[in-house]
């Protein structure tokens, strides 16, 4: 690598002797090669040779093949690849001295016509070239490209050049945000912008980030969810708000967890969750209908049908059906801290039978949730925000969608009544004294805005980054994130 180093600094000197700028500033092209490719791509050499003027294009060298004083290359301008044809006796001695120059990875602009070589391949005769950016380091190689998976994600340039796979998911993830945002235009929603940064993390449970902000010596926290902003503008009349947003939870990293991720989260005015379970299921049904060729979604190896309505399942009477617990036991911190006891001596027992019950879904419940299904009424004690069920006391209106054991999206009928949530917010801080550190804290601004009255509402939040795996086929986050959080290289 250091001599390829070496080599190619000594040729941009002998590009800069030859009187040319090995740095331009820009390059007037006039196609891009998908223009090229699809106008022409049934046009013979008859036709092409009829056509006037240059054709004037740009992209990096990925193949180069030298036959004495002429030499075939591809270029690729981060879409495709396309033929160029360079011969001594078509360019000027300068250009062709530039071509000696050359080397896999370099970024070139070029002005030509249009031919067919005898294999029928669509290619640009090049008369004039440019150089416009020097690679100093090659290529990965051809067929074998970038198999360290940590590298690929290390260097994604490279991988967004040698790997079509990556630059597909990519494309796809973009018109997806695409599709969902014109998907609540068309409802109705405004989309919104709330901070970044918080005096006090709220709307999820998590451990934040923490930073300090000089001018104000304050801290900080990186958010874990805009949701308490977001009701903030219910109360202030919004009827129906959603934001695609950055959330930061300092958790582990995953094939399903990343500490940056993007969140879809939306809320509206007199509805209830019952109503944004349809909502989702119809967003649902539209991306499938977009992005899945077919009814069913297929992801490993499931067979996922998307078709409204999905099944709904009680959370509490999962887990005894997981467990083997009684309806009564699952409720009981003792019956559930023994048989937590049981099945896992080897680990540590939660601090709290809130975190009990976590544990217990996520162990026993949440790898057979294959889904997709709504899993619904959440025990109060585990969930802050949510209205209290109006079957059973003990559980909120809360919902959560499960697709290939994955939780997709979490909403609920919102909690409205500031006594409730006063008292919600203090269980949350005795949780934290008893141990758990993601629990959340009081919030009394956002407590004084429900003070002045929010109506009925109803809100969600969808995890883009999972969803982007299931319809892109992506068996890790870190496939449909450009720039996943890796641990630093020493």
């Amino acid at each position: 690598m250091e001599e390829q180093f070496t080599i190619r600094k000594e040729k941009l000197k002998k590009l800069s002797a030859l009187g040319l700028d090995p740095w331009p500033y820009a390059f007037d092209r006039s196609h891009t090669f998908a223009q090229v490719t699809e106008v022409y791509a049934e046009a013979d050499n008859q036709a092409l040779e009829a056509l006037d003027g240059d054709f004037r294009l740009a992209g990096r060298v990925v193949a180069l093949r030298r036959m004495g004083k002429s030499v075939f290359a591809h270029l690729f301008d981060g879409e495709i690849r396309l033929q160029v044809y360079l011969r001594q006796d078509k360019l000027s001695e300068t250009d062709f001295e530039v071509v000696r120059l050359l080397d896999m990875g370099d970024i070139v602009g070029v002005s030509g016509s249009l031919f067919r070589t005898r294999t029928g391949e669509l290619t640009v005769l090049v008369s004039r070239l440019v150089p416009l950016a020097k690679a100093f380091h090659p290529l990965p190689e051809k067929w074998h490209g970038l198999q360290d998976k940590e590298l690929r994600y290390r260097r994604r340039y490279l991988d967004l050049i040698v790997n079509e796979e990556s630059r597909r998911i990519f494309r796809m993830r973009s018109e997806i945000l695409r599709e969902i945002r014109l998907f609540f235009y068309q409802e109705g929603y405004l989309e919104v912008e709330t901070p970044m940064m918080h005096p006090i993390p709220g709307g999820a449970s998590a451990r934040p980030f923490v930073t300090h902000h000089n001018a104000l010596d304050m801290d900080l926290y990186l958010r874990v969810a805009p949701e308490l902003y977001l009701k903030r503008l219910l109360v202030g009349g919004m009827e129906k708000v959603f934001e695609m947003n950055r959330n930061f939870r300092n958790e582990g990293i995953s094939m399903r967890h990343n500490p940056e991720f993007t969140m879809l989260e939306f809320y509206q005015l007199y509805k209830d969750y019952e109503d944004n379970m349809r909502l989702t299921e119809k967003l649902l049904a539209r991306l499938c209908e977009r992005f899945v060729d077919g009814a069913v979604l297929r992801w490993r190896d499931l067979e996922l049908p998307l078709q409204p309505p999905f099944p709904r399942r009680r959370y509490m009477d999962l887990l005894a059906e997981r467990t083997g617990l009684s309806s009564e036991d699952v409720w009981d911190k003792e019956a559930l801290a023994g048989f937590l006891r049981r099945e896992l001596p080897d680990q540590e027992l939660p601090p709290t039978w809130e975190k009990m019950l976590e544990s217990a879904f996520d162990t026993w419940v949440e790898p057979g949730l294959s889904g997709p299904v709504f899993v619904v009424d959440f025990p109060r004690a585990i969930s802050p925000l949510a209205k209290v069920s109006r079957r059973d006391p003990r559980e909120t209106e809360r919902f959560e969608l499960y697709i290939a054991s994955m939780e997709i999206a979490n909403g609920f009928s919102e909690l409205n009544d500031p006594f409730d949530q006063r008292e919600r917010f203090e269980a949350q801080l005795k949780q934290r004294e008893q141990g758990d550190d993601e629990a959340q804290w009081l919030d009394e601004e956002f407590l004084l805005a429900l003070e002045h009255g929010m109506a009925p509402a109803t809100g969600e939040g969808i995890g883009i980054d999972r969803l982007v795996m299931l319809l892109t086929g992506a068996e890790s986050i870190r496939e449909v994130v450009l720039f996943p959080q890796l641990r630093t290289r020493s």
